[in-house]
């Protein structure tokens, strides 16, 4: 036995010098707090200095006091020396791990005076942001101001939110060297904020503002993380931080709407945009009906903001650049020919003219089943496939059924949402990858042909 804890020291502390070596340590730092990083480097010292010396005292005792013929035992239930001796070392022990932390909490809790402000939106499953406008101040939000059009609950009788820039895509751009206060707001249940580059997280409390700040130092894409169990996608809550130059921050500002933008957008030109229609019109129909034969959905009905990130992904080379995606790769260069955002307004502007006819079903399968399946759908996309704009969950119901099932299949392959930066996607990968067989798919689509 005594021999067995000997090689269990041996063995841990083995194990912890090489594992640096073959990268199981930290993430590379990408911000101010190298003080977490010696925090958490004195705990693993005092807790393996204690495992050391405990582990090392049981097996002296247990060599010392073996069974020996003729040994006896002695009772001793007190020993006060003992006691205090143990009571002494575990207070000293504990003062070691805890006052370096009270330490970095004291900066923690403290922002610089200087710190630019931004606020982090989580909910089940997806991140947004908002940031302050030209006058530095955030307009209020209420819960009950929460709609479908207003994800964010803006206050509209605020005049300080106006300015307010709003970031729907879980993408956040920061600029390197610079201070920020993150506010952490929660729309639903406990989420938690966390890039494990920055060393620091805290919780999104619903009903209550939290908050947390950091220094980004390294220019780099960095994956934010909900690190609270948030409900059964919660492994599919990724988003990204983007450290970049003041000069490239303030351009990715500039692209995105103030809230006051948001509520006063300007409709494009159908009839501007049915000229331009006419090259769509050869493969998803004159209205937008779709045609299986050449794998095109039906457009008339979706949501125009879907549609619209849509063509932003296939001109980015989010989508349709897997070698195996054979009609996204045949979308790409059309969408292309989008040249500018007048012009995808406008046939936007064109395809809601189309009437929304019922969709002819294609798809057998045992809706009983997919109604079970799809309950996990229905978390994003609304429990009549409805779709859910606050988190860029599109419309199901009423679309053509063999398109969304070529869609599954592919999400489920990694024909579509490999991309890193395709975080729709990606989520829908994890998802697609819950249904492992084609009838399950079937049944899915079954039920949704039914809402």
């Amino acid at each position: 036995m005594a021999i067995m804890l000997i090689l269990l020291v041996i063995g841990t502390l083995v194990f912890h010098f090489i594992a640096p070596s073959v990268g199981w340590w930290f993430t590379d730092l990408a911000s101010n707090w190298n003080q977490i990083d010696l925090t958490i480097n004195i705990t693993f010292i005092v807790c393996g200095i204690v495992f050391v010396a405990v582990n090392l005292f049981m097996a002296y005792f247990v060599f010392k006091y073996r069974a020996k013929e003729g040994g006896r035992a002695t009772y001793d239930p007190e020993n006060k020396k003992l006691e205090w001796w143990l009571t002494i070392l575990t207070t000293v022990g504990v003062a070691a791990m805890l006052a370096p932390g009270l330490f970095v909490w004291g900066e923690f809790v403290n922002v610089p005076d200087d710190a630019m402000e931004i606020e982090a939106v989580g909910q089940q499953w997806h991140w947004s942001y908002r940031l302050p406008g030209g006058d530095g101040k955030f307009g209020d939000t209420k819960v009950e101001h929460i709609t479908g059009d207003n994800p964010f609950g803006m206050d509209p009788e605020d005049p300080l939110g106006h300015d307010d820039v709003l970031i729907m895509s879980p993408e956040l751009h920061l600029p390197v060297n610079v201070p920020v206060k993150v506010n952490l707001r929660s729309k639903d249940v406990l989420h938690n904020f966390t890039v494990p580059q920055f060393r620091v997280k805290m919780d999104l409390v619903p009903g209550m503002e939290t908050y947390l700040w950091f220094t980004p130092t390294e220019t780099g894409y960095y994956e934010v993380l909900c690190e609270e169990l948030c409900g059964i996608a919660h492994h599919t809550m990724r988003g990204a931080v983007v450290i970049e130059s003041q000069a490239d921050y303030d351009a990715w500002v500039a692209s995105n709407p103030t809230y006051s933008e948001t509520t006063n957008t300007v409709a494009g030109n159908a009839q501007a945009g049915a000229a331009h229609y006419a090259v769509c019109a050869a493969c998803h129909g004159q209205q937008g009906e779709g045609l299986q034969a050449l794998n095109a959905p039906k457009l008339a009905g979706q949501e125009p903001w879907y549609i619209r990130r849509q063509i932003a992904n296939y001109k980015a080379g989010l989508r349709g650049a897997h070698e195996d995606d054979i009609y996204g790769r045949q979308m790409a260069p059309m969408a292309a020919t989008l040249a500018n955002e007048a012009t995808l307004e406008n046939v936007i502007a064109f395809i809601q003219t189309f009437p929304d006819n019922p969709t002819h079903a294609t798809i057998d399968g045992n809706v009983a089943r997919g109604e079970k399946l799809y309950a996990v759908c229905g978390y994003c996309h609304g429990d009549d496939a409805q779709g859910i704009r606050a988190i860029n969950a599109p419309r199901m119901a009423g679309m053509t059924d063999w398109y969304l099932a070529n869609q599954l299949k592919n999400f489920r392959s990694g024909i579509r949402g490999g991309h890193p930066q395709d975080f729709y996607g990606m989520q829908m990968g994890f998802m697609g990858r819950q249904m492992q067989t084609d009838e399950q798919i079937n049944d899915v689509i079954a039920y949704i042909n039914t809402l």
